[in-house]
């Protein structure tokens, strides 16, 4: 099974690439690493704000790293032109907007985690940062960022 299989199974259409909202790219390749730019959370097209343990629930953040993991594999796709040339999801790197005393960052980074792992299989076990901020761009609750080795 493809990983155009997979995401058609899980009901996926990827996005194009977001135009970005700063002075940056969207993606940078070196060698067989393509490093992608952070992705926040959107929800019906717009920066989906809210601060985990405040006026979120780590459930509603999962969702919300679930939907930054298809907004990533929608630029990586962009980058390299094929996502079946993904050899390895290298490294994810999470930002959790979060109160002070909300400790459950790696449960919410979990939805974009486990996404990957369905769609990628043993190439999508990635080694993994997760860490509680006190803002992100736009007010968005979650923003992540990733590495692949594609070949």
């Amino acid at each position: 099974m493809t990983v155009y299989d997979r995401l058609k199974a899980l009901n996926i259409t990827l996005p194009p690439v977001a135009v970005p909202a700063a002075a940056y790219v969207p993606f940078v390749q070196t060698g067989n690493l393509l490093f992608l730019s952070g992705h926040i959370a959107r929800k019906d097209g717009k920066p989906w704000a809210g601060q985990l343990g405040r006026d979120m629930t780590t459930e509603e953040g999962r969702q919300a790293a679930r939907g930054v993991a298809i907004e990533l594999m929608g630029t990586l796709h962009a980058a390299c032109g094929d996502l079946n040339r993904v050899r390895r999801i290298v490294k994810v790197m999470s930002l959790v907007n979060s109160t002070g005393d909300f400790t459950e960052q790696h449960l919410v980074t979990n939805g974009a985690s486990e996404l990957l792992g369905e769609v990628f299989g043993d190439a999508g076990k990635h080694a993994r940062s997760a860490f509680g901020v006190a803002q992100i761009p736009l007010g968005a609750c979650v923003e992540i960022e990733l590495i692949a080795e594609i070949a």
